[in-house]
């Protein structure tokens, strides 16, 4: 037998319209009476009729979330902060991944269809401006990640790049390392989305008046541990090491931080590391990952309230910018255990 609101309305002891509310994700509800509800949801096993619900609001309550690789642990966590925060608004979401490759993005742009979806978080690699400017005007988008800015009716939600990989490579300078390699500085298919981290890396040298050594600027082909276990491999084989290693991802750092103890080097004693991401991965790496974190539920809350205002009240008004924060989480590969703990 189907359930009715007005079945979750008696069991709950509230009215129909109270019902309604919570299932809608309405503010206006207490956290007591929506507990009760969503009680009585869970025990007669409510379902929202969506496709009446479109027919009669002009909205599905399902948004879509295009990200490059659900493999690569930052994209994982950041889906979920992206469902949790979207479950406060009453929708649901739909995760594709794209592998950064230009036709599964350009599908992902030219696909958007109103009847489906409400509107779309999307991570683009491939793609340039002109190609997302181009994208159906009927499903506002809001754009993810370093590659893209805001553009056309798009907000773009990011951490500041630039400054992140600077106030990582303070951190090493400050600890006194001189000779401070990147792993991951070009050649990777994403080599525009870490091009900000080169750039703050730079900076942080400029400001500090030292000089950097090109031949510790080392190119990756992806962004993964195979390639950070080699590229380590390469720079420890110089004729003059690096004392600290920069890596433009945690995967990266942790592929690193492989070979390093396959080679018998001390960390941080010898070489200290830093990655960038803040994956769950680094606290349990031996030792514990030093490593730029992006606060990613501040990241998914501001990019989905972004997306509903969007699809609310903001459809056509300019893109903007938006940052959100990030922290240098200082732990046992630049700080040594005893100074970490």
């Amino acid at each position: 037998m189907t359930v009715r609101l007005k079945d979750v309305a008696e069991q709950a002891g509230v009215s129909i319209k109270t019902v309604s509310n919570v299932v809608h994700g309405h503010i206006h509800v207490t956290d007591e009476t929506r507990l009760k509800v969503q009680k009585a949801i869970d025990e007669l096993g409510y379902r929202p009729n969506l496709s009446a619900r479109s027919l009669r609001t002009g909205r599905t309550n399902i948004i879509a979330l295009a990200v490059p690789r659900l493999s690569e642990p930052y994209f994982a966590e950041l889906a979920d902060q992206v469902v949790h925060a979207a479950d406060r608004h009453g929708y649901t979401v739909l995760v594709d991944h794209t592998e950064g490759q230009r036709d599964r993005e350009s599908a992902v742009v030219s696909g958007i269809q109103p009847q489906f979806i409400d509107g779309i978080l999307f991570s683009p690699l491939a793609l340039e401006t002109a190609d997302l400017e181009a994208a159906p005007a009927e499903v506002p988008f809001v754009l993810l990640g370093e590659h893209v800015a805001a553009t056309g009716r798009a907000d773009h939600v990011s951490i500041d790049n630039v400054a992140a990989a600077r106030a990582a490579t303070d951190h090493l300078i400050a600890l006194g390392r001189r000779r401070i390699a990147v792993i991951g500085a070009r050649r990777a298919r994403r080599a525009r989305t870490v091009a900000p981290r080169v750039k703050g890396f730079r900076q942080a040298h400029r400001e500090a008046g030292l000089t950097v050594d090109s031949r510790l600027l080392i190119p990756t082909e992806r962004l993964d541990r195979p390639n950070g276990a080699q590229a380590m491999g390469h720079l420890l084989d110089l004729d003059e090491p690096p004392d600290a290693v920069f890596c433009v991802t945690d995967m990266l750092a942790v592929g690193a931080l492989r070979t390093l103890a396959d080679r018998g080097v001390a960390v941080p004693d010898d070489v200290a590391v830093v990655g960038f991401d803040g994956i769950a991965d680094g606290l349990y790496c031996v030792p514990r990952l030093t490593t730029i974190a992006p606060d990613k539920e501040q990241l998914a809350t501001t990019a989905i309230d972004a997306l509903m205002q969007r699809i609310t009240t903001r459809r056509d008004e300019a893109p903007r910018e938006l940052h959100v924060d990030f922290d240098l989480m200082v732990r046992e590969s630049t700080a040594g255990r005893a100074a970490a703990s």
